[in-house]
């Protein structure tokens, strides 16, 4: 017989320390078999040489911000919670912009 005891419990985040806030606007999605990669950037104004950079390679690069890897049990938990929230803000502020479709 095994002496483990079940214990419930609530996980919270612990803002007590001096960990930094990071802004990004864009979300890079990859995945592997295993995990889900969320690589979190933050895209600013183009300078007049980006944007002829751009029109040649088609490409603007953007600093990462934070790149964060979740197991895959995890994600349809993240994205029913991300989902709920969504609601619960549009109920609250009434945002209509947020409905024009996906942001690339």
């Amino acid at each position: 017989m095994s002496d483990r005891k079940q214990i419930n419990f609530t996980i919270v985040p612990d803002d007590t320390g001096d960990e930094p806030r990071e802004y990004a606007n864009f979300c890079s999605v990859a995945h592997t078999p295993f995990d889900f990669t969320l690589t979190f950037c933050e895209v600013r104004p183009l300078s007049d040489r980006h944007v002829k950079e751009a029109e040649v390679d088609q490409i603007v690069r953007a600093p990462i911000r934070a790149t964060i890897v979740v197991p895959l049990q995890l994600v349809p938990n993240l994205i029913h919670t991300l989902q709920e929230h969504l609601r619960m803000y549009q109920e609250a502020y009434s945002n209509a912009s947020l409905n024009k479709g996906p942001i690339h």
